[in-house]
């Protein structure tokens, strides 16, 4: 069994996520990291509701557990780049909730 060095979860389900684009960055996901070659260290996954409507498509990152919000295609390799190869944050789709 491969132990992936990263797991990223993409919301495509619940009540906005879809509707916001969430498929296309997560299909442009697993083929840019097919494309570089990067298929056994990272997983790239859709998930289910992750919670957070209206702020989507919503990505999170384990283990570090970073979740980032309105994330767009054009996101993508500033994410592959920074947080899956390089282990920083990028801290202009970091998603903060809101407190209750």
């Amino acid at each position: 069994m491969t132990v992936f060095k990263k797991h990223v979860f993409v919301c495509t389900s619940g009540k906005t996520c879809a509707e916001q684009g969430s498929e296309a960055v997560c299909d442009k996901l697993k083929e840019k990291i097919k494309e570089m070659g990067l298929k056994k260290s990272i997983r790239i996954n859709k998930s289910g509701c992750l919670g957070q409507c209206g702020f989507g498509p919503m990505v999170v990152v384990y283990p570090e557990g970073n979740w980032y919000c309105q994330v767009s295609k054009h996101d993508i390799d500033e994410i592959i780049e920074k947080d899956l190869i390089g282990d920083k944050v990028v801290k202009q789709l970091v998603y903060i909730p809101e407190k209750d």
